[in-house]
């Protein structure tokens, strides 16, 4: 009965070091640029849209803007619908993020058209915050330059 108790030891040894040495299947976590594109590669739709704080909501009715982009790719893309006859938005063009990437994006950068951003997105809503300097994007010219704040949501 002893060598029974001894060899059953032994067992236990055996299986608790072979358990103790096998780690757990981690899975590499998202890069935070894939976490974030994927809350941003939507449809969004005006939620409300303000100029110096000026409200400019109905102007931007139908306005939506989409962001798409492949996950690991460092430039993506935006394109635009049912602008006003006068906006601080551009038909399509790039985006890539800025140095803060949850919270940055730079708007066609490298281009004469560059234009940082602040954004605050969620699985539901996006804000989106810059100063445009330029003369909008039509064949008329009128204002828009100064604050914008665009309030999106699905």
């Amino acid at each position: 009965m002893k060598p029974f108790r001894i060899l059953s030891f032994f067992a236990l040894i055996v299986i608790l070091v072979a358990y103790s040495g096998c780690g757990g299947t981690d899975t590499p976590s998202e890069p935070l640029t894939d976490t974030q594109l994927t809350k941003l590669a939507k449809t969004w739709k005006v939620a409300s849209v303000s100029l110096d704080g000026v409200d400019k909501t109905s102007d931007y009715s139908s306005f939506q803007l989409v962001f798409s982009g492949t996950k690991g790719n460092t430039v993506f893309g935006y394109s635009t619908s049912s602008r006003p006859p006068l906006s601080p938005w551009k038909a399509s063009g790039s985006w890539e993020y800025g140095a803060a990437v949850e919270t940055q994006m730079i708007r066609d950068k490298g281009t004469a058209d560059e234009l940082p951003m602040t954004y605050a997105v969620t699985e539901t809503t996006l804000q989106i915050t810059f100063t445009f300097n330029g003369s909008g994007y039509t064949s008329r010219t009128g204002v828009v330059k100064g604050q914008w704040v665009f309030n999106m949501r699905l």
